[in-house]
């Protein structure tokens, strides 16, 4: 594969000593170990307005001068520009009336990961990789062989056995990756991908790539553009791997850098209470994390017990003063139903923890009433239809008559 240098206009370093890194194909610091980061030159963007950019439809791509890809290279399915809901009925509900709902769910694959998938699979191309690969719970796995599929690039798969939810392992499988179940949990399953990487064998796009959680920042962007700049209080973010909430962060740090916002919301982890050392840590007032050795949930796309970007996401929530707190898998199917019937929104196990952390967090006085916040649902509900028919009343009999029909539904 061929090697390319850093571009002029961003640098990766190690966000936890700072060492500049110039090999393409480092995850970690060679100096610390530490976890890499972008950090992009912004003199383009502080000679810029908003306005500026709008000049360009509402997606991951408009925002171009905060990224670290050159256009010219993009592996692109029109990715982002996903609505931002006012959510009234359901505000109501939970006792926050100025409630937002970011649905990622309608991204090209279903899900946020292809907002990260367009800048890795982007940064691939520059590389000169033909063979990309990830570990995943599945909406990495759908979303990377989309990329490659798109960019003509190979793709493989490290799926753990069991608990990945069908409709994720038919999107990957579709789109012609090698899908290898791998013995183990999600985190034996990353343990091979990073030992195919390290010997150059694939280009890993697990959110541990430092270009990834760049395409991830647009989510933020986006949520400020469609507010015309007003900053909420509080983004509430469902807690995997906890690049998203770190992505989410980066963002509104590079924003303020360049004037165009004054403050940062306050970032907000949820966590399935059976996959949850993020918020455990929080809960004891610590900036690292124990891993989950056995995590569990209904949750699958948060099921993630030793989260890459854990530390990250603890410094987001305490630099912005948030929080981070557990749900249980009753409060996610709960809050799922809840989203779905007042507002027609059909999210996904994972996406709905948000919401759920929403309403937790206004019964135990954390969150305001008068606060204005938004909920990021990180993707759609028929990634996991199983899920929701276990949970739904079963179809009801009924006569080939009008009478029948008519009883039915009074009794409803």
């Amino acid at each position: 594969m061929q090697k390319v240098m850093n571009m002029a206009d961003h640098k990766v370093v190690c966000w936890e000593c700072g060492t500049e890194v110039s090999d393409p194909y480092a995850n970690l610091c060679p100096k610390c170990k530490g976890l890499l980061t972008v950090k992009m030159d912004l003199t383009q963007a502080k000679s810029m307005n908003p306005e500026d950019l709008r000049k360009t439809p509402l997606g991951v791509w408009r925002y171009a001068p905060f990224m670290p890809v050159d256009e010219k290279n993009k592996v692109s399915i029109q990715e982002g520009g996903t609505p931002l809901y006012s959510t009234k009925a359901l505000g109501e509900a939970v006792g926050v009336p100025d409630t937002f709902v970011k649905f990622e769910g309608l991204n090209p694959t279903g899900s946020f990961k292809d907002r990260g998938m367009t800048m890795g699979v982007s940064h691939a191309k520059e590389l000169g990789a033909k063979v990309v690969g990830c570990a995943s719970t599945g909406n990495t796995s759908a979303s990377l062989a989309a990329y490659a599929s798109k960019a003509g690039m190979q793709c493989a798969v490290f799926l753990p056995s069991g608990k990945v939810a069908m409709g994720k392992l038919a999107q990957a499988l579709f789109f012609g990756a090698k899908v290898l179940s791998v013995d183990g949990n999600f985190d034996d399953a990353l343990a091979l991908a990073r030992k195919m990487h390290d010997e150059r064998k694939i280009y890993l796009l697990n959110s541990i790539n430092p270009y990834r959680p760049e395409g991830q920042k647009s989510v933020l962007f986006e949520i400020i553009d469609q507010l015309n700049y007003e900053v909420p209080d509080r983004i509430i973010l469902p807690v995997g791997n906890a690049a998203n909430i770190w992505a989410v962060y980066k963002a509104c740090t590079e924003l303020k850098e360049v004037g165009w916002i004054d403050r940062i919301p306050k970032l907000t982890g949820i966590q399935a209470a059976g996959a949850a050392p993020v918020a455990q840590a929080f809960a004891e007032g610590t900036r690292d994390f124990i891993a989950e050795p056995n995590p569990e949930t209904v949750a699958t796309a948060i099921r993630i017990g030793n989260p890459i970007s854990g530390k990250k996401a603890l410094h987001a929530i305490y630099d912005t003063k948030g929080y981070c707190t557990t749900v249980t898998d009753e409060q996610i199917i709960e809050a799922q139903l809840l989203l779905g019937r007042k507002e027609g929104v059909c999210v996904e196990p994972a996406s709905a923890a948000s919401v759920a952390g929403l309403k937790k967090l206004r019964e135990e006085g954390i969150i305001e009433k008068d606060e204005k916040v938004v909920c990021i649902c990180t993707g759609n509900g028929l990634k996991d239809p199983d899920t929701i028919l276990n949970n739904v009343p079963k179809p009801i009999p009924c006569k080939n008559e009008v009478a029948d029909v008519e009883r039915i539904l009074k009794e409803q």
